[in-house]
């Protein structure tokens, strides 16, 4: 995309020689020097002053190569992102993200039903820790490392994170609760049954669903602990103190030690597919076959 002449030009500056640079490019001094004659000849100006020290750049020299290097970083740039878009367009496997908290099984479930309607399509599983920094990371930059996550999600967190969803049901906020506790054999759960153990919820403001049940809790005369990310550590720590951790339906196998139990209200937290704002065109393909088999579940 660059001349190759204006290329010369950088290396001969950053060397201040026309033999150095003959080597560094494996060409002979005088295409070298060639080279600078032309593109001197094209712009209509003195590049180098010719000295016994070398070769120095003149004033008009300098302002080409400020110019020259700017457009070289440019270029590349340019380049290495037309090599992406290409990428993403010739990327036929769908990257799934998978977690503790981000199961693929909803998406492997259905996909059979997935290469009916798209059999040009692959599936790639990727693992990933649940940490803050990742689920920052990954939903912001959805289609980079991974192309689609499948979890519960919120308006604000989508805007928040950047990404567009295809929502597949609204998820019956439950408990997590230690086998231990007196509550495990209830088959629901509601506030006033919380106030003799306490609960466990996500700090407010990560779902605005799951704070109104904090808050009916709360109300409620609930001992409310905080924690500040859902991973093995926040459930670990609800086994060790015995007491009820916020969850969601779908969770049965977050923790050996825990039994996910329903929540006596009707609060629900959408659950669907995540992916990129600017989507490739197979995972396009993707996301079209999941809505045409959500679509076709819903009118059965």
């Amino acid at each position: 995309m660059i001349s190759p002449q204006l290329l010369t030009f950088i290396i001969v500056a950053k060397n201040g020689s026309f033999s150095k640079t003959a080597e560094a490019m494996y060409i002979s001094p005088t295409a070298v020097m060639k080279q600078i004659d032309s593109l001197e000849e094209r712009l209509g100006v003195t590049l180098f002053k010719r000295t016994n020290h070398g070769l120095q750049l003149t004033d008009a020299g300098q302002s080409v190569l400020s110019d020259a290097k700017y457009l070289v970083d440019y270029a590349t740039r340019a380049e290495e992102k037309a090599r992406e878009i290409d990428r993403k367009e010739n990327q036929r496997s769908i990257r799934i993200g998978t977690s503790l908290m981000t199961p693929a099984k909803f998406i492997l479930d259905i996909w059979a039903e997935i290469q009916d309607i798209a059999p040009n399509l692959k599936v790639e599983l990727i693992p990933f820790e649940n940490t803050p920094e990742n689920a920052r990371e990954i939903l912001s930059n959805l289609g980079m490392q991974i192309d689609v996550v499948a979890g519960i999600y919120d308006d604000d967190f989508k805007v928040e994170r950047g990404f567009q969803t295809v929502h597949l049901e609204d998820k019956k906020v439950s408990f997590a609760v230690p086998l231990t506790s007196p509550l495990a054999s209830k088959r629901s759960i509601s506030p006033e049954d919380l106030k003799q153990t306490g609960a466990m919820f996500i700090r407010k403001g990560w779902n605005k669903y799951i704070d109104e049940l904090h808050d009916a809790c709360e109300n409620a005369g609930v001992k409310v602990t905080e924690f500040s990310f859902f991973n093995l550590a926040a459930f670990n720590e609800a086994v060790k103190q015995n007491i009820p951790i916020i969850a969601i339906n779908g969770w049965e196998n977050v923790h050996p030690l825990l039994k996910i139990v329903p929540s006596k209200t009707n609060v629900t937290v959408p659950y669907g597919i995540m992916y990129s704002l600017e989507p490739s065109k197979h995972v396009k393909q993707f996301i079209k076959a999941v809505e045409s088999i959500v679509n076709k579940c819903q009118k059965q």
